[in-house]
């Protein structure tokens, strides 16, 4: 069969969608990490031409309505020119027990793999570790990947699923770990791979062991049981606060998290959060200082 003989389908208008996922990159490229790029790179070494320059502008336009990344397997809901979105899944091998196994021998023989993937930064040489081990991180060819879509195009992979492939690019900037989840090797057993499993019975063994073992240093104060006394209160001990000052580092655990995994916001949702606890901070310093809070801080 030619390529003249396949059914041809005019370009169609994507039904417009409320809360889709849309793409933080507004023009350019998509991924800001270099992990990011590389599996960006990946799908457009392709070279689908126009069906990538579609897939961006789906992403960007929010026609994705969700993602889910899970072991070798990456499912989405895109919505098309027809009332009812399509499916959309892309698979990558996972790794084997055994090809496991090999990763873990050569990532445990550099100690700067080991810190930097255990601090949640992924390693810039990662990929010469794979190939040390006769593994990929990255799909190479076409054929590493299998993808499919509910879609009517022939074309493999069609503009839907090149949409989900950018978003799940943005994403890997988010959490680089995705991508060894996608390889059938999530953090645990990223962990494992690493040798640094947490033992639970020291950790029990704490836990049960007998009060009479640790002696207790506190003291008990007497409770006044006067019901007047109670309501009423007392003063407060000087300094009772301690240093009272903002936290040179605001929201540390916000930083920690990171942004929201395929945030449908226009701005990234750590972002949008930051000047909050900024303002937050200022406001209860104030408060806790005995100054009254000034009226813009309050908007």
């Amino acid at each position: 069969m030619s390529w003249r003989e396949f059914p041809y389908f005019k370009p169609s208008t994507p039904l417009a969608t409320k809360g889709g996922i849309k793409a933080q990159s507004k023009q350019g490229g998509f991924g800001k990490n270099w992990w990011a790029k590389r599996w960006i790179a990946v799908l457009e070494g392709f070279h689908f031409g126009a069906r990538l320059t579609r897939g961006r502008s789906y992403a960007r336009r929010g026609q994705v309505l969700d993602i889910h990344v899970e072991q070798g397997i990456i499912t989405a809901k895109v919505q098309g020119s027809r009332p009812r979105p399509y499916a959309v899944e892309i698979k990558v091998k996972p790794l084997s027990n055994a090809e496991q196994a090999r990763l873990g021998k050569v990532l445990t023989k550099q100690a700067l793999f080991t810190a930097k993937l255990l601090a949640g930064e992924m390693p810039q040489d990662i990929e010469q570790a794979f190939a040390g081990a006769g593994l990929a991180l990255f799909p190479k060819r076409l054929d590493d990947l299998q993808t499919g879509c509910s879609c009517p195009d022939w074309s493999n992979p069609c503009k839907h699923i090149a949409a989900v492939y950018y978003l799940v690019g943005e994403e890997f900037d988010r959490d680089p770990f995705l991508i060894f989840k996608l390889r059938g090797v999530d953090r645990d057993g990223l962990t494992a791979l690493l040798g640094e499993k947490t033992s639970t019975r020291s950790t029990t063994r704490k836990a049960t062991m007998p009060a009479a073992h640790s002696p207790s240093t506190s003291v008990e104060e007497p409770i006044d049981s006067s019901a007047a006394t109670f309501w009423e209160g007392s003063e407060l001990p000087p300094g009772w606060l301690g240093d009272v000052r903002i936290p040179p580092m605001q929201a540390p655990l916000l930083r920690r998290l990171g942004n929201f995994p395929f945030w449908r916001g226009n701005e990234r949702f750590a972002d949008a959060l930051m000047p909050v606890y900024a303002t937050a901070c200022e406001y209860a310093q104030e408060v806790l200082m005995g100054v009254g809070p000034s009226k813009t801080k309050r908007t």
